[in-house]
């Protein structure tokens, strides 16, 4: 997707592409092309620009077609650069204001549990939104309605497009902050599946009450070292003759 512009979020696709995979290969509830299944989990990307990464899931589950993809950010493509509900299938809302992912979450979390519905809602976020007062206080409604059937996951790559998290508005003890807030704290290596499997199957029931938070650490990039290594990777611009090369590092790595 990233080749056929040029650019794009290709640095959080590559780290957060892991956690992706489990969500949807394990955790999620669904059904093969039936986006709009009822009994299915919500997965809410609030980090709306890493939307090139979830439509490579979508597309895994048969909600896009895999020729679609060559669209990717083209004018009048079902797959813009920043996720939309209204364009594509699977796409459960559209993010990239962010802070907004987890307040939406803890809306449907309440209307399930109204409903008697033992759905999920996977709410995926990332450190730069804890910068955001929306999400604090979407956590803190979370904790007191007792919302067991929400999963926050969080992209722990430390990188907003201004330069690393921790410069830009540093959080502190991240993990300490969830729990006196009353989650459940899971914190991983997001680029790791075993670890990422064993805090997913740790999950309680949906219908428990208290919340849970997954933190992944991630590195941009992942998989191709010189694109880990690049500075400004936020939004990469990507030489011609670097997709061949990136192609050969991430099949490499998949053979270790």
């Amino acid at each position: 997707m990233g080749e056929v512009q040029g650019q794009g979020y290709v640095g959080q696709g590559l780290g957060f592409a892991d956690a992706l995979a489990v969500v949807y290969g394990y955790a999620a509830r669904s059904r093969t092309g039936q986006p709009e299944w009822d009994g299915r989990d919500r997965v809410l990307l609030s980090i709306g620009h890493y939307a090139i990464a979830l439509y490579a899931a979508l597309a895994e589950v048969g909600y896009v077609a895999e020729d679609d993809l060559e669209t990717y950010g083209m004018d009048d493509s079902r797959l813009p650069m920043s996720g939309m509900a209204s364009y594509t299938p699977g796409m459960e809302i559209s993010g990239g204001s962010l802070g907004h992912g987890l307040g939406i979450g803890v809306g449907i979390g309440l209307a399930f549990r109204t409903q008697r519905k033992d759905n999920r809602i996977f709410a995926l976020v990332s450190d730069g939104e804890l910068n955001e007062g929306s999400t604090w206080e979407a956590a803190a409604a979370a904790a007191h309605h007792r919302l067991g059937n929400l999963v926050a996951v969080v992209d722990m790559n430390g990188l907003q497009a201004d330069g690393p998290t921790r410069d830009v508005l540093g959080m502190g003890p991240v993990d300490a902050k969830w729990r006196a807030f009353g989650w459940d704290v899971h914190h991983v290596d997001g680029n790791n599946i075993r670890a990422l499997l064993e805090a997913f199957s740790a999950l309680p029931a949906a219908d428990s009450d208290r919340p849970t938070v997954i933190l992944c650490d991630t590195v941009v990039g992942k998989g191709v070292p010189f694109l880990e290594s690049r500075e400004r990777n936020h939004f990469m611009r990507i030489d011609q003759h670097e997709w061949a090369l990136a192609n050969i590092a991430l099949a490499e790595g998949s053979q270790v």
